[in-house]
């Protein structure tokens, strides 16, 4: 990588105090970006808008979905505006650039029936099955990210009041409930046969000492160990590759939605900034309903609408 290249991404790391992960996803998109533009025998400094565009071309014939060109375009893009400004180009080549619109997909939630098979598969009352349990239970009840559950210190836990503090995007901090199910499920965890038993004698970190949620060795769970845990259980009761952490999120959220909560709620409760964002669940609900209602009324029978 050229070395404009990597004090770009030690810069958003360092004064953006953007995280690892998406640090990695940009030099990921960058990485691409440089070998397509040293392919045509330019440097960087050396990019018009006709190449960004031809670029863009590209990723489209190499079948990346559009969601995946945008953030393609957001980390060229951004790259090229620090250049100009730390004087590594006279122009912006991709300051004018659009991706197009992307599609919104809908989440794929689960059936309220396929939520209560894998939230029955967990089996045992051992330490490690206690957490298992508890890690889908508050998943499904609250809606927490998986980047959420595993950042949960004990702090963060007030069971007396059914409450969770959970930190979301840029660190945002926000009050979750939790529900009958979860909390007799946290309770089993937090107690001396729960996460007691899987605690070393000496921590390794202090932030280990602190965390809700530990791996076999003692150490806070990370968010690979919790998929890896959320996958084992789909596996068992045949969800296999539909189910995410990030599924029992939306399946949360479409729930409560098709029970009749409020949409401000739901946006409260999944830490979305902004009410479009949780709009899109209020479609998947929708199309629920047309679905319910088409296979039952005899008069519905074959029509899809528009």
């Amino acid at each position: 990588m050229p070395a404009p290249v990597e004090e770009y991404l030690s810069w958003i790391a360092v004064e953006r105090g953007r995280s690892e992960n998406t640090v990695a996803a940009y030099r990921r998109d960058l990485v691409a970006y440089v070998e397509f533009v040293h392919g045509r025998g330019a440097a960087l400094g050396d990019v018009s808008e006709a190449m960004v565009q031809d670029y863009l071309a590209y990723l489209r014939a190499a079948g990346r979905a559009p969601s995946s060109i945008a953030r393609a375009l957001v980390s060229v893009r951004s790259l090229h505006r620090f250049l100009v400004d730390e004087g590594y180009a006279g122009s912006d080549p991709a300051g004018e650039v659009a991706a197009g619109r992307v599609p919104q997909g809908l989440p794929k939630a689960l059936s309220e029936e396929e939520v209560d098979r894998l939230l029955g598969a967990v089996v045992g009352e051992d330490a490690v099955a206690r957490r298992d349990r508890a890690i889908l239970e508050v998943l499904y009840g609250t809606g927490l990210r998986i980047s959420e559950l595993v950042g949960l210190s004990i702090t963060d836990v007030a069971l007396d009041d059914g409450l969770l503090r959970a930190f979301g995007k840029g660190s945002k901090e926000r009050v979750v409930p939790v529900g009958r199910m979860a909390h007799d499920a946290l309770t089993a965890w937090l107690s001396t046969s729960g996460r007691a038993a899987l605690a070393p004698e000496r921590w390794a970190r202090r932030g280990d000492a602190e965390a809700v949620f530990l791996n076999a060795r003692g150490g806070r769970l990370s968010r690979q160990g919790a998929w890896g845990i959320v996958r084992r259980y789909g596996d068992r009761v045949g969800l296999g590759s539909r189910l995410t952490p990030h599924v029992l999120r939306h399946s949360c959220a479409t729930h409560m939605l098709d029970r009749g909560a409020d949409i401000r709620a739901v946006q409260e409760l999944l830490g979305h900034a902004s009410i479009s964002t949780t709009q899109v669940y209020t479609k998947v609900s929708t199309e629920r309903l047309r679905r319910v209602y088409e296979d039952a009324h005899p008069r519905a029978k074959g029509f899809r609408g528009r």
